[in-house]
């Protein structure tokens, strides 16, 4: 298998792990490590039924690697995330020394990769973790427009219901 197979079946993996967090009615956001060819680490969002900010499906892959490594420096490893990464999540990747990053679709509003920020690129840091942008890109933004709209037509029925209860 070549890397961008490689790649395509890792990111699919995420994406399982993105419908566990839309399960849960969390953003779907799924994440693994992989080191030599093996899984040790997955997550998916979790925030808001943990009621922790920092249980990003990355956050939740790093954490898991590092306690399947004894380690939290994560050498050799790389991150596939269905997400471009925020800021705190790039910078846990800085700290756990992840190799290689991937990520599927672009965040406009909040990627600390590409999109709004390139903070992997900043100067001075003490370690350079090299990315992959768009692999199934189309796949996981669609995964995530397909949950949005979801939930705004929820909303909007929710707000029907009460405006029919009042009248």
């Amino acid at each position: 298998m070549n890397q961008v197979e490689q790649d395509q079946y890792w990111m699919r993996q995420a994406m399982l792990l993105a419908a566990k967090a839309e399960a849960e009615d969390e953003v779907p956001v799924g994440a693994l490590v992989v080191h030599n060819g093996q899984c040790i680490g997955q997550g998916w969002n979790r925030s808001i039924g943990r009621h922790d900010a920092t249980a990003h499906a990355e956050i939740m892959a790093l954490r898991q690697a590092g306690l399947t490594l004894g380690n939290y420096r994560l050498l050799d490893c790389t991150l596939y995330v269905t997400l471009e990464p925020c800021i705190m999540c790039s910078g846990a990747m800085i700290h756990s020394r992840i190799a290689r990053l991937v990520y599927g679709a672009a965040d406009a509003k909040t990627g600390a990769v590409d999109s709004n920020l390139q903070l992997l690129a900043t100067p001075g840091l003490n370690h350079r973790v090299s990315w992959q942008a768009d692999v199934l890109s189309e796949d996981c933004a669609s995964q995530l427009s397909a949950f949005f709209k979801r939930r705004r037509a929820e909303h909007k029925a929710a707000r029907l219901l009460a405006r029919s209860k009042q009248d």
